[in-house]
């Protein structure tokens, strides 16, 4: 009879959005449906947090939000802001401890990235170290503050880089995403979803030379095309955060 292998554990790390629900709720859902309306892909395939701290909500009000967030086809992964206290059936679980975002690695120097899919950090259980001394693995090698990408983005592909700028030599595409810690510098046309400082840099930037995008967020603000209506238009522009507000400026 074979012996089967132990039962083994594994980390998984990955970037999950955050929705926080601002009252009146009815108003909140009410503005998340225009953003549906003018961006349907933005919550596709993606891990939603809801975070309610100091949201007064007893468990029939949190009930019916995620209800209603079900109805929009969001899922929650888990609930922030309500303790370790498990609340029940029909609810996503509690999520407390949330680790820094530094816990996201990027690949290795050298590495590619398989089209079509954002790189995630992965843990893994601990395994001998290869030619290092004494049982001590080797010391890692410092993660890259910026990621270069020497062809366009395609419709459908996610480019997640959480450590530093990200550069798309080419353009990139309706239906493509970029996601970058901190500012992406596109060196063709801006036709899909960039999104900057990810990680809470409210200095990140977006430049590209030809802006035509689905949607524009840094530091969690964000601008939908319709929002942002002709401004900056098939120029090149500059995206920045002053204050509360996303100012688009021409880089002519």
């Amino acid at each position: 009879m074979t012996a089967r292998p132990p039962i083994r554990f594994r980390g998984r790390s990955f970037l999950a959005m955050v929705l926080a629900p601002v009252p009146p709720i009815d108003q909140w859902l009410a503005e998340l449906d225009a953003l549906k309306q003018r961006a349907p892909a933005f919550f596709s395939v993606r891990a939603i947090i809801l975070d309610v701290t100091g949201l007064s909500f007893d468990r029939s009000d949190l009930l019916d939000l995620c209800a209603e967030l079900n109805k929009r086809s969001i899922t929650i992964l888990g609930i922030e802001g309500i303790g370790p206290t498990s609340l029940g059936p029909g609810f996503p679980p509690p999520l407390v401890g949330g680790k820094p975002i530094d816990d996201f690695s990027a690949p290795e120097p050298g590495a590619e990235w398989p089209a079509g899919a954002a790189p995630a950090s992965q843990g893994s259980s601990p395994s001998p170290a290869q030619g290092s001394t004494q049982g001590q693995a080797a010391p890692a090698p410092p993660r890259p503050r910026s990621f270069v990408l020497d062809q366009p983005v395609r419709s459908g592909q996610v480019i997640q880089h959480l450590d530093g700028d990200v550069t798309v030599m080419g353009s990139v595409a309706s239906g493509a995403e970029v996601i970058a810690g901190g500012s992406i510098h596109i060196y063709g046309a801006l036709r899909g979803r960039a999104i900057a400082g990810a990680v809470g840099d409210a200095n990140a930037r977006i430049l590209c030379r030809k802006f035509e995008p689905e949607l524009i967020a840094i530091d969690g603000l964000y601008k939908t095309a319709d929002d942002l209506g002709g401004t900056g238009r098939s120029q090149a522009v500059q995206a920045r955060l002053d204050g509360d507000t996303i100012v688009i400026s021409s880089l002519d």
